[in-house]
């Protein structure tokens, strides 16, 4: 029997040998991407919901405010970021087209992020091609107006996520329109407008295809192609304008007809940022405080920007303006003469029809002079402040101490020095006449020519101080006018200090036949193109017809024969009023055609400490009066701003016995008007039925005078002449009034005299002077150094020069 080989054991098996078998490759990197995928995926995830669209930068979002003449060019622009937002819809087709063109052809058809773009530029930036965007829009959009220009991975992270969401919540030409508004072009101008004024002084919506071309291409790199201000990298600046059409011509957007015809449009040269420099400055300042002052827009509205404003300025009238002050006054200043270095101008123009401001002066120059010479309010207003004593008397059918209605014929005592009689009887307020001069009894139309202080300080106290100053609120005045409240009988005489423009609202309701239409600045405001609602300006019968042009009939007699005669260079039929201030530290002249109230002043004032100074001496001249450079800037504006256009007449209806007398006789035994003279004539029957008139005896006649609490018969109901103690220029009210001295004079001065020895006792009535001009007392005038200041117990008006 043979042998088998062994068997193995049933329930036992061969064991393996050999190199164990592992999983494949292929499921290893299956598995590693879908991981990876699923990180990224979550990272995703997690990002855009961790990532919320910001607030954006304060830069990007900060605007300037454009302001505008009335006719809609430019006049200025504020604030430190050069941006004025606008609508897509303010952008020409063709210039949103080159922007495309140039940044971003498939703006319109991708997503908000181009990862092949993105790989591409980051693939030639490694292969040394320099750097390169690779952004869309809606990216570059992203970083201009949320996040910031920083190259960090943190910053371009948000960016991607932000644009993400971005394009889910606003549509294309919402990102568009920002875009436009955000880029820097250059020039220090951000956003398409700013651009489009920078390089060729236009608006954005009138630039045409081959400049809208060129704005695009300077996307790139605003100062490399920039001709004007590199004419070395010209070549490279219109390939890339090329560049630019070309795409345009691609994507369908320009025939190549229009390609052909296309030159390259050469930007204007750069200019230096000149802002605020000359009169911009003081127009936009005045602007600011009108619209936040009136309630308008708030200081931090303001400062927000991105306001259109419109102003009422009007280019021609400014431009005549700015020119009267330089042919009538700059020019005759010389930088030797120490004086000349003090003088300061102001004036304030407006149309008194509407209340429009149409034109201000307020320095050489802003830049150079911060102080608005045409808004202050710290120079007294001198005899300027006489026709509204006048207009106050007619208005409340005011009696001189004799009991006379007062009106152009009323005679009053024209003394220096005489003393004032209040509703107690004589006052120790005795204000002198310029140069000192004595008139005697004179009508009250000769001593409006020759401002005479003696008569209107009388008129005043006859009137109530307290009436002269509700009257020059109601003209227009504010009732914050320095000096004003305070200021008793010298109030007559022009102590208070209301700015050139305050002044020229109170003139332009009386040139208005008393109806005041509230000033007003602006003509209209849009924001982000809506329209911010402005209030209506505000109108009211400020005084009577007859009251207002009783007193344009009186002061069309100090243009024509008094201190007003320069003005009429003007060739225009004209009233005014000059003023000059104590010391001679002002000198006005307040004046109005039926077009246009203007209201001029010469201030002195030291460059160095802000000091009021005196204008003796400057421009050569003695002494400087409202009847020199004042009158000669208005009449010289006035003619040019006017020039052209069809004189008009003051329609005058004064009302019975309240029409001055006619000039001189005229050779041939008329009376002949003087240059630029009113000739229209007022019928009796317009006098009959003028409001407000005297009848044939002198007493009031039936009218629309009757508010305001008028008696009929010409009394005064609420005793202004006779209450005791009251605040109606009383001798107990007069201690504490301000020194009206000699603020309101205005004619022809000499230099200061000698001291000079005066006493005497006080006169008598003071509407009569009984006593006349022997019985006169005086105090010495400020202008002059005649005697030693008496002490608060002798003067009863302290002086009104000191403190300010």
């Amino acid at each position: 029997m043979s042998e088998d080989p062994e068997a193995p054991n049933g329930d036992e098996h061969p064991q393996r040998t050999g190199r164990r078998r592992l999983p494949p490759v292929w499921r290893i990197t299956l598995g590693a991407g879908a991981a990876a995928v699923l990180a990224g995926a979550g990272a995703l995830v997690t990002g855009y919901l961790l990532v919320d669209i910001p607030e954006p930068n304060s830069a990007a979002a900060a605007q300037n405010n454009v302001y505008l003449y009335a006719d809609g060019t430019p006049l200025a622009r504020d604030g430190e970021i050069n941006r004025q937002n606008i609508e897509l819809t303010e952008v020409p087709e063709t210039t949103r087209q080159a922007v495309l063109a140039a940044e971003d052809r498939d703006f319109y058809h991708q997503p908000a992020v181009d990862v092949t773009a993105m790989v591409r530029a980051g693939w030639n930036m490694l292969r040394g091609e320099g750097k390169q965007s690779g952004s869309t829009i809606t990216q570059q959009y992203v970083k201009n107006y949320y996040l910031g220009q920083e190259q960090t991975l943190t910053r371009k992270t948000k960016e991607l996520f932000i644009a993400v969401k971005l394009d889910r919540e606003a549509s294309k030409d919402e990102i568009l329109a920002g875009y436009l508004n955000t880029s820097y072009f250059g020039r220090n101008a951000y956003g398409i407008q700013a651009a489009a004024h920078a390089y060729y002084g236009k608006d954005a919506a009138d630039l045409t295809t081959a400049e809208g071309a060129y704005l695009a291409a300077l996307l790139n790199s605003p100062n490399l192609y920039d001709v004007a201000a590199h004419p070395e990298n010209r070549d490279r600046a219109v390939a890339r304008w090329k560049y630019v059409l070309d795409g345009m011509v691609k994507e369908g957007w320009l025939t190549d007809r229009q390609r052909a015809a296309t030159t390259f449009p050469d930007p204007d040269p750069a200019k230096p940022p000149n802002g605020l420099s000359g009169q911009r400055g003081y127009l936009v300042e005045a602007v600011k405080q009108h619209l936040t002052g009136n309630g308008i827009l708030t200081e931090r509205r303001l400062a927000q920007g991105g306001y259109r404003i419109t102003t009422t300025i009007d280019r021609k009238k400014q431009d005549a303006l700015t020119a009267a002050v330089r042919s009538e006054l700059l020019s005759r200043l010389d930088d030797e003469r120490e004086v000349d270095r003090y003088v300061r101008a102001g004036a304030a123009s407006i149309d008194p029809r509407t209340g429009e401001v149409v034109a201000l002066y307020g320095g050489i120059d802003y830049t150079r002079q911060y102080v608005n010479n045409a808004t202050r309010r710290d120079y007294q207003a001198g005899s300027t402040f006489k026709p509204i004593v006048y207009a106050a008397a007619l208005e409340h059918r005011a009696r001189t101490r004799g009991g006379d209605l007062i009106g152009p014929g009323t005679t009053y005592d024209g003394t220096s020095g005489r003393t004032v009689v209040g509703p107690q009887g004589p006052t120790d307020w005795r204000p002198e006449n310029e140069d000192d001069v004595d008139y005697g009894d004179i009508p009250v139309t000769t001593a409006m020519n020759k401002s005479v202080n003696a008569v209107f300080a009388q008129m005043g106290m006859d009137v109530g101080p307290e009436r002269v100053k509700e009257t020059a609120v109601r003209l227009g005045l504010p009732e914050t006018t320095p000096g004003m409240a305070d200021a008793q009988g010298s109030v007559a005489l022009g102590t208070s200090s209301p700015s050139t423009l305050d002044l020229a609202r109170a003139y332009a309701t009386l040139a208005n036949h008393g109806e005041r239409i509230d000033h007003r600045l602006v003509k209209r405001i849009t924001r982000n193109g809506d329209p911010v609602r402005l209030p209506e300006p505000g109108t009211e019968q400020a005084v009577s017809r007859s009251t207002a042009d009783a007193t344009t009939a009186v002061l069309r007699g100090v243009v024509k024969e008094g201190t007003g005669r320069p003005a009429q260079a003007a060739g225009r039929p004209a009233a005014g009023k000059t003023g000059t201030a104590e010391e001679d530290e002002a000198a006005w002249f307040a004046g109005y055609t039926p077009e246009l109230a203007t209201v001029v002043a010469v201030m002195g004032q030291d460059p160095e400490t802000g000091a009021h100074k005196s204008l003796y001496g400057a421009a050569g001249l003695a002494r400087v009066n409202g009847s020199d450079f004042p009158t000669r800037i208005w009449a010289a504006y006035t003619e040019r701003a006017l020039r052209g256009t069809p004189v008009q007449d003051f329609r005058l209806r004064p009302g019975r016995n309240l029409t001055p007398e006619p000039a001189s006789p005229s050779p041939s035994g008329g009376t002949s008007p003087s240059p630029g003279e009113d000739s229209t004539r007022i019928s009796d029957e317009e006098e009959s039925a003028a409001p407000g008139g005297y009848g044939p005896d002198g007493t009031s006649a039936p009218g629309d005078d009757a508010r305001n609490g008028t008696d009929r018969t010409g009394g005064r109901p609420d005793g202004a002449q006779d209450a005791p103690g009251g605040r109606d220029g009383t001798a107990e009210d007069d201690g504490k009034a301000r020194d009206g001295r000699n603020a309101g004079s205005d004619t022809a001065r000499r230099p200061p005299q000698p001291p000079e020895e005066r006493t005497g006792p006080p006169p008598g009535d003071a509407g009569r002077n009984p006593g006349g001009a022997a019985d006169r007392g005086r105090t010495e005038p400020p202008h002059s150094p005649k005697a030693p200041a008496p002490g608060p117990s002798a003067r009863p008006f302290p002086t009104a020069s000191a403190p300010r």
